[in-house]
């Protein structure tokens, strides 16, 4: 069996909101999390300004990869996250804001937030208390133990225990 080395993760949580919100208005706007389908993986591209792979991802049946779009506007993907179910607890392979949503220009802030609520809530899910670990790069430990309230397991991996993914799931997830 060909064992992969996990991805340091890099994404910020730029700030927790109720949703995501435009950084321009102001206006924030209710999100859906849907599964990436075959027709998105167009549009999530290196040449679209990605940096990861998302064929790749998608194409691993470990795993289940997730976009985050506004609930209205589905066909603009907002976000993606890669996640495989373990025995006890949910891994977060990759995330990634869309390319839009990077830097002191971005569109909406709070992409990465939503997309690790709804890996917290998948764990809930599948009765894992809402288990959620992955690799950080070492440079954003401390942010996403002040951001996420994620603890050290060992090294750079990282786990994001009950209480944590409750009040992230409770924030973005009303229903």
């Amino acid at each position: 069996m060909k064992t992969s080395k996990p991805i340091h993760l890099d994404f910020e949580v730029d700030k927790l909101t109720d949703s995501i919100r435009n950084t321009i208005s102001g206006d924030s706007f209710t999100t859906k999390v849907l599964f990436l389908t075959k027709t998105d993986l167009k549009q999530v591209t290196k040449k679209n300004g990605w940096n990861f792979t998302w064929r790749s991802e998608q194409a691993d049946k470990t795993r289940e990869v997730f976009k985050l779009t506004i609930l209205n506007n589905p066909g603009i993907i907002q976000g993606l996250v890669s996640l495989s179910i373990e025995p006890d607890h949910v891994y977060m392979h990759l995330l990634e804001n869309a390319p839009f949503n990077l830097g002191k220009e971005k569109l909406y802030e709070g992409v990465a937030g939503n997309l690790v609520a709804h890996a917290c809530k998948v764990s809930f899910q599948h009765g894992f208390d809402g288990f959620v670990a992955f690799t950080a790069k070492t440079s954003l430990i401390e942010h996403y133990q002040k951001t996420l309230g994620a603890y050290i397991l060992g090294g750079s991996k990282m786990i994001i225990p009950t209480d944590s993914a409750k009040l992230l799931v409770d924030r973005y997830f009303k229903s």
